[in-house]
């Protein structure tokens, strides 16, 4: 032990007397920690230049490989959508899957989740779908910048939909510009709501009885309150 540690010390020795010598042993650790601190830095500046969707979510450039954006299954429809993952999924997932057993059954085609962020305007509701935070219903049947699609009662269903999401989902229909396939989420990255919300959709599907694919009453009035509160705020909110 003693005879290495000598020899350790007579080349750590000879190593910091070339280092004295030359003027490169107390410089090049500063000029490494600039060159790290730069590297931060710009990738810190690149994280913050992505571009967000107007609902402030990044938009992603791929799903399914080294993404926030994954293609998910909705469960008892037979079909899947990119979106994503996590607590945005399981919002969206639960929307959907409303629609499929509530107003009419969805089949392939009918639904369409991200989108790659190219050519999408950021101050347009639609670029939430290259952030994989929105989805759209049959494009191809509610055009963008058309109303009256949906009839009523399949409306009152998307209303009571809304209104069980506590407002977490925006449907397009009540934007300025409408967009009667288009629903967002309509809060930002870590929002308490989302977290709430999406824990609650979770333990439904532990408990026999609640959660899509159990009747609800829309009609209900205490329901239609709450959709029709929710309706004149998030159209008072209109962009």
């Amino acid at each position: 032990m003693t005879y290495l540690s000598r020899r350790l010390m007579v080349r750590g020795t000879a190593v910091l007397g070339l280092g004295l010598a030359s003027g490169t042993l107390l410089t090049a650790p500063t000029a490494s920690a600039a060159d790290a601190a730069d590297s931060a830095g710009a990738m810190g500046a690149a994280a913050k230049e992505r571009p967000v969707s107007l609902n402030g979510w990044v938009m992603e450039e791929r799903a399914d490989d080294v993404s926030t954006v994954w293609t998910r299954p909705v469960p008892g429809t037979g079909l899947t959508v990119a979106t994503r993952i996590g607590d945005v999924e399981t919002v969206l997932v639960h929307l959907l899957r409303r629609h499929h057993y509530e107003i009419d059954e969805l089949r392939p085609g009918d639904v369409t989740g991200w989108h790659h962020p190219s050519g999408f305007d950021p101050a347009a509701a639609a670029s939430n779908l290259a952030s994989g935070t929105a989805l759209r219903i049959r494009p191809g049947h509610y055009p963008a910048g058309t109303t009256g699609g949906w009839y009523p009662d399949q409306l009152t269903v998307v209303r009571d939909i809304l209104a069980e999401l506590d407002g977490v989902v925006r449907w397009g229909g009540d934007d300025k510009q409408p967009d009667e396939s288009l629903f967002s989420i309509d809060v930002a990255p870590g929002s308490p709501r989302l977290r709430r919300l999406a824990a609650e959709l979770r333990g439904w599907r532990e408990h026999p009885g609640r959660g899509a694919g159990v009747p609800a009453d829309p009609l209900d009035a205490d329901r239609r309150e709450a959709a029709e509160a929710l309706t004149r705020k998030q159209r008072a909110t209109a962009r």
